[in-house]
């Protein structure tokens, strides 16, 4: 065991290294065999995601096969699933019936789940900001609640219309194009470059063989 840790340690090690290698000295042999390595994970991806869809679809056919509770959804979306699937295969996925089937199925979801979410964001600030005697929890108000749940309502004020008024000039043309552009643009981006800085560190961690999340004994924290 403890070889072939050392092995996967050395491959794992030598691959990273001449990825990024790559991408950064220009040599044609080693141009090529970083793309055949990015070639390589990118076939190894496809497979991980079809054998997490057949997964998915056992899971499902299983429940429909014990007639558990739900089992109608299940059905769904084992129907759903298979008829995208083949008419993907079968027509591609530039056909406009597929792009008709992704606006008339998937963005209408999508788009209420993105409603839903907000209304639901909104409704637990509130709560957040109840008197402890009459939400049962200890009082949670603070500063950080309270600024919440005054953006949430300027955005949502800001961006349907109102019955009877429209849109309210100041409102929708200032305050929130500049918490949306800006206050939640840089948040975004500060987030994603916090992303970025932690996948920098854990990958170099694997390069220098401090972590070893492969082909390691799990008695000993992966190291």
């Amino acid at each position: 065991m403890k070889l072939k840790g050392l092995f996967s340690t050395a491959i794992a090690i030598t691959t990273g290294l001449i990825v990024l290698v790559g991408y950064f000295v220009i040599l044609p042999p080693l141009l090529d065999l970083r793309i055949a390595i990015l070639n390589w994970f990118i076939i190894l991806a496809a497979v991980a995601l079809f054998v997490g869809l057949f997964n998915l679809l056992s899971v499902h056919a299983n429940k429909l096969r014990n007639k558990e509770k739900g089992g109608i959804y299940s059905l769904i979306l084992i129907l759903s699933l298979l008829v995208t699937l083949i008419l993907g295969l079968w027509l591609g996925p530039d056909q406009p019936v597929m792009a008709s089937i992704f606006n008339a199925v998937q963005l209408p979801a999508e788009a209420s789940l993105m409603a839903l979410l907000a209304v639901t964001l909104t409704y637990a600030c509130i709560r957040l900001l109840r008197p402890a005697q009459y939400a049962g929890l200890r009082s949670r108000t603070n500063l950080i609640s309270a600024i919440f749940l005054v953006t949430a309502l300027l955005i949502l004020l800001g961006t349907a219309p109102l019955p009877f008024v429209g849109y309210v000039p100041i409102l929708s043309d200032l305050i929130r194009p500049f918490i949306a552009q800006v206050l939640a643009a840089a948040g975004a981006r500060g987030i994603l470059i916090g992303v970025a800085l932690g996948s920098l560190t854990t990958g170099l961690r694997i390069l220098f063989g401090a972590d070893r999340p492969y082909g390691s004994d799990p008695s000993r924290g992966g190291k």
